[in-house]
């Protein structure tokens, strides 16, 4: 591992103390909260920060795995109109990142999405199987 990758681990590895990020891929249905600060400027001329959660939930059309600069585009139709908006993963605006639904995909980019509308852009579901404990049962003493 030479300087570079280590110094990008390192700075990885600080970026997401406080926050998991799940194991997603494309077709997955993510939803985002992003953290945005607003300014406005009071009567008296002082500014006033105030931050709020923003939610943005679509399909990831893609994803790209490059270390720190790693990124993920994200695709949802508002109003009709299609929207996509790239997120980088271990960016400090990105507050957390929820996975909704898991997609059946065979592509690892799903460009071919933007042309596609209504039942021709649905994505089938992948259901994940978490294994449940077993259940013990305490003998009793006689």
């Amino acid at each position: 591992m030479n300087i570079i990758d280590r110094f990008e681990q390192e700075n990885i590895s600080k970026l997401i103390e406080n926050k998991k990020i799940p194991d997603f891929k494309a077709g997955d249905t993510v939803k985002v909260t992003v953290k945005i600060v607003d300014r406005s400027v009071e009567k008296d001329g002082k500014e006033k920060l105030t931050e709020r959660f923003q939610a943005y939930e679509g399909v990831v059309i893609a994803k790209r795995n490059r270390g720190i600069t790693s990124s993920f585009l994200v695709r949802k139709i508002s109003h009709g109109e299609g929207v996509e908006r790239r997120f980088m993963t271990y960016s400090p605006v990105v507050h957390a990142i929820d996975v909704v639904k898991y997609g059946i995909v065979r592509r690892a980019k799903l460009y071919y999405l933007r042309e596609r509308s209504g039942k021709s852009a649905r994505i089938k579901e992948r259901h994940m199987h978490i294994a449940k404990k077993p259940k013990v049962k305490i003998a009793e003493a006689v």
